[in-house]
């Protein structure tokens, strides 16, 4: 059984910024990554101190990675499917993959993220974070004054046409297999003048790669635009390992964390990144990954200490 002081379930943004910073405390660190995270998807990070011309999500996993294995860091892909305490509080865990190999660490720390949802549809993926967005805090900058389309569902897809409002006057909402949208929703955006239109996507259109020019509908039709943005709803909060080991979640999935240190409410188990109650921003991610990581560095000092003093004891 791969043995380390700290596990980090994904090797996404936040969980390799713990990694570098638990690597520099020089512990035993090993990441255990399944390799389809949400940052492996975006093409390019736009808001983010030191990149103005946008960083892809890919290259800061490549660069994240290797700064973390100068430091001593272990990575193993896997998926990461059950999780157990052992023994009493303070005796660390047992995690297992989908390969069958067994991990076993003294902290834990869960980077797991989240999914978004969204249609297989041509084009999509290659246009995602260059033209086609899912975080109107990150990227609602992008569209301003260009005509937009919403590629989404029910209320999900009409709250993102209605906040992106303000930003261009040329919003067109396509509510993928017509789920309902409330009324409240509906009158508001004819009050924005948002165009609504209820019928399947086809197709993303792409002129150039990564360059989104509009979508064909199921019925044929071409909508033309210059951005757009995804808004099914019913993301993927991967927090089944913390249900697993008893930690708190909201009613939405995400995972409770002390504010100051980040640990969940089982003690040395850590949560940080998307799957936490977040704010779906690379940065934020990055400062709790850097955050959890000193908590879980003082908890490892003190578990040493407190093991010094009871051999001090056992010899005496």
């Amino acid at each position: 059984m791969n043995q380390a002081d700290s596990i980090i379930v994904g090797g996404g943004i936040a969980g390799l910024q713990a990694a570098i910073q638990l690597g520099r405390y020089e512990h035993r660190v090993l990441v255990i990554d399944a390799g389809n995270g949400r940052s492996s998807l975006c093409r390019s990070y736009r808001n983010l101190l030191g990149w103005p011309d946008g960083v892809s999500g890919e290259h800061l996993r490549q660069v994240g990675r290797g700064q973390a294995e100068k430091l001593g860091v272990t990575f193993i892909e896997d998926e990461v499917v059950q999780a157990v305490a052992k023994g009493k509080i303070g005796d660390g865990f047992e995690l297992w993959g989908k390969s069958g190999r067994g991990y076993e660490g003294r902290t834990l720390l869960l980077a797991t993220g989240l999914l978004d949802r969204m249609p297989e549809l041509p084009g999509l993926k290659e246009c995602l974070g260059l033209t086609v967005y899912v975080c109107p805090d990150c990227d609602g900058y992008e569209v301003m004054d260009k005509h937009t389309i919403v590629m989404g569902s029910g209320d999900a897809g009409a709250a993102m046409a209605i906040k992106l409002r303000w930003r261009t006057d040329r919003v067109t909402y396509v509510n993928h297999k017509q789920r309902a949208v409330s009324s409240k929703m509906a009158d508001e955006m004819r009050e924005k003048g948002i165009t609504y239109v209820a019928e399947d996507l086809a197709e993303v259109k792409v002129k150039v790669p990564g360059r989104f020019s509009g979508v064909k509908l199921a019925s044929g039709v071409m909508i033309e635009a210059e951005r757009a943005f995804i808004a099914f709803g019913g993301n993927e909060v991967k927090s089944d390992l913390a249900r697993q080991l008893g930690a708190e979640r909201m009613e939405n999935r995400h995972i409770m964390t002390d504010p100051r240190s980040k640990m969940t409410s089982v003690p040395f188990v850590w949560a940080a990144g998307d799957v936490g109650v977040h704010a779906e921003q690379v940065s934020i991610a990055m400062g709790e990954g850097a955050q959890a990581a000193i908590w879980m560095n003082k908890a490892l000092l003190r578990m040493n200490e407190e093991a010094n003093v009871h051999r001090v004891v056992i010899r005496s």
